[in-house]
């Protein structure tokens, strides 16, 4: 086929890519390695400003995939209505499960066992001791049970943890057990010790974790957001955390970067990390893997994975 492929990622690292398109490097910068117009396969460039991923789009009239290397598409949501209808939009399940879901566990046991208090203690070389939570026994929470929510149980089982309650936007079983429908969070809230936020940005989730929400949460839990920022509602979090009943690790923040003298910096009880649940060493591979088997199967018109939309479809899928 004769078609361009813009990669963010050089196409000479990418081991098996198919025969055919024209494939070229483009991640962000201001000059477009070719004609937009002539884009079939545009991948958006990972972990840059929204309007940088989206700046080619509306001059893309040959496009037929936008794929995006991030679980989440909101970065990009915005832009589709100036493309041609029948455009497909595939997210990166598979790539962040690994790197995500070992975030989580990461924030979730440093937060429960004190690690940023020794880290400052260290700094002024004081001995800090103390009775830590544990993990183990707690009640855990998860909103959002997609793939990188089952991924994040399957990090959890081993730290002995009594209960992994399961919310997602409808029901469903699992091998684990009920994946519980959104409706039914206000009472799961009360019984969780460590309450998860995983769930993609959009309407229904914008602001889910508001002043509602987060005075269902019980006293002393712990609010961990690795899903995005605008899904907490980040003035009710603040009282929430100023007058001490909850704690919460963030590794996403609305606004976001936060800003130099933003009150979350200084907040008692909260950990932030500045949005890495995706890019590390893991990143890279799963990537490559994911884009080659992407553009085999566009190469030979089989089915894509992950299409969460197209455009100009009634339903937008």
């Amino acid at each position: 086929m004769s078609a361009d492929v813009w990669l963010p990622i050089p196409p000479q690292e990418i081991e098996g890519l198919p025969q055919g398109p024209a494939y070229r490097f483009w991640n962000g910068e201001q000059d477009f390695p070719a004609d937009p117009a002539h884009c079939a396969f545009y991948v958006v460039p990972y972990m840059k400003a929204p309007e940088v991923g989206q700046r080619p789009l509306s001059a893309m009239s040959s496009l037929e995939v936008v794929q995006t290397l991030s679980a989440g598409i909101d970065h990009v949501e915005p832009a589709l209505g100036s493309l041609p209808p029948g455009v497909r939009l595939c997210n990166a399940r598979g790539v962040h499960e690994a790197s995500t879901a070992e975030l989580t566990l990461t924030l979730v046991l440093a937060s429960l066992r004190g690690v940023p208090d020794f880290v400052r203690a260290q700094d002024r070389g004081e001995w800090l001791g103390g009775f830590r939570p544990a993990l183990a026994d707690k009640n855990v929470l998860i909103v959002g049970y997609g793939s990188i929510g089952s991924a994040i149980e399957d990090r959890l089982v081993p730290f002995e943890v009594a209960r992994v309650a399961r919310v997602a936007r409808s029901w469903r079983t699992t091998a684990r057990g009920a994946v519980h429908p959104i409706a039914e969070l206000p009472a799961l809230l009360p019984e969780a010790d460590v309450v998860i936020l995983c769930t993609p940005l959009n309407e229904t989730t914008l602001g889910l974790a508001d002043a509602g929400f987060l005075a269902r949460m019980k006293d002393g839990a712990l609010l961990v957001n690795v899903a995005r920022g605008g899904v907490v509602d980040t003035e009710a979090l603040l009282t929430e955390l100023e007058s001490g009943r909850l704690t919460a690790a963030l590794d996403v923040t609305d606004p976001e970067p936060l800003p130099p003298g933003h009150r979350l910096w200084t907040a008692p009880g909260v950990l932030v990390s500045p949005h890495v649940g995706g890019p590390t060493s893991a990143f890279r591979p799963r990537a490559e893997r994911l884009l080659a088997d992407q553009l085999r199967r566009f190469v030979n018109r089989e089915p894509l994975r992950n299409v969460i939309l197209t455009t100009g479809t009634p339903t937008g899928a």
